[in-house]
């Protein structure tokens, strides 16, 4: 019995947290080979950087993962991304900006959902569109990078309190909201089921419209308020900054043993894939290596993490 439980925890079989061991082991190894090998790695300086950068990812992954769960993804992320910068550097009080931000991302998860579950329009299409509209609007408010994110936000990433780095405040924030959402609600059960089969989740009673907008509405949320970060933390506004971030937010989910079909994934392994993500960036840029290069080994582990998941079942 404890060894098929012991591999049952190593293969992610007949759980519906997905295989996160291995990515953790992963990540592990990827912090102790940075250690060994760059003596700049382990210092304080380098770690606070370290959370700083992982921080937006961590946030817009959790957000991607509440669609991943219910068979869907978004790639429409980025371009939330980086509305949110564009945004927060206009001329305005800043409630009326959070507020345009975080109402423009709703505007958009309803959009995204609708077309989705109403239109039956497949989630690729339906996010790409939204993502070239939204990216569209963007470059209308602000073409080129500039502005100046207010005091305020820029505060609000920095160093808090009793010296706690901000960027642990918001990453704790979002995982807790996340863990909240996924693991400890009915909402959460309904994304699981949804995920399952959306024609049997619907026999049981559940409304898989609402779910599947709800879920839509969240990830554009989360996606805003990682926007929110990166511009307090790049203190201005940037267009494309979130150019990115689609094809790494779903990395970051497929690395952490999510189930790009549905119904199989956690917070954990979101959480996993992200932090693995950001320590390789931290390495390639410890040792000196073109950013370049980043994005081809990023664009090398989307593409093994899904051939390693049965084509038939992601549906793409």
């Amino acid at each position: 019995m404890q060894a098929q439980t012991l591999r049952a925890l190593v293969t992610g079989q007949n759980s519906r947290q997905g295989l996160w061991l291995l990515p953790l082991a992963m990540s592990i190894t990827a912090a102790v080979l940075l250690a060994v090998r760059s003596d700049v790695f382990a210092e304080s300086q380098n770690l606070v950087n370290l959370v700083a950068q992982a921080t937006p990812m961590i946030i817009a992954s959790i957000g991607q993962l509440i669609v991943v769960l219910i068979g869907g993804l978004d790639l429409s992320v980025g371009s939330v991304i980086s509305m949110a910068t564009a945004i927060l550097v206009l001329d305005a009080p800043l409630w009326i900006l959070l507020l345009s931000i975080f109402g423009g991302a709703v505007l958009i998860g309803l959009a995204n959902g609708f077309i989705i579950a109403r239109l039956n329009v497949h989630p690729i299409i339906a996010t790409l569109s939204t993502m070239s509209i939204v990216q569209g609007i963007t470059l209308v408010i602000r073409p080129v990078a500039g502005g100046e994110t207010p005091a305020a936000v820029t505060q609000l990433v920095a160093t808090g309190p009793f010296g706690i780095p901000m960027p642990l405040v918001w990453t704790g924030a979002a995982i807790l909201i996340g863990w909240k959402l996924v693991h400890g609600s009915r909402f959460g059960l309904h994304l699981f089921a949804v995920g399952g089969g959306k024609e049997h989740a619907a026999s049981f009673g559940i409304n898989t419209t609402r779910i599947i907008v709800t879920a839509y509405v969240l990830s554009a949320m989360f996606a805003a308020a990682a926007g929110v970060f990166l511009a307090g933390r790049i203190a201005s506004g940037d267009p494309k900054i979130g150019a990115l971030f689609a094809v790494e937010t779903i990395t970051a989910v497929a690395l952490g043993g999510v189930q790009l079909a549905g119904g199989i994934g956690s917070v954990g392994g979101a959480l996993i894939g992200a932090s693995f993500l950001a320590l390789l960036a931290n390495g390639i840029n410890l040792e000196h290596v073109s950013a370049f290069v980043q994005t081809v080994v990023k664009g090398l582990i989307l593409l093994a993490v899904i051939a390693l998941q049965p084509r038939k079942n992601i549906g793409l």
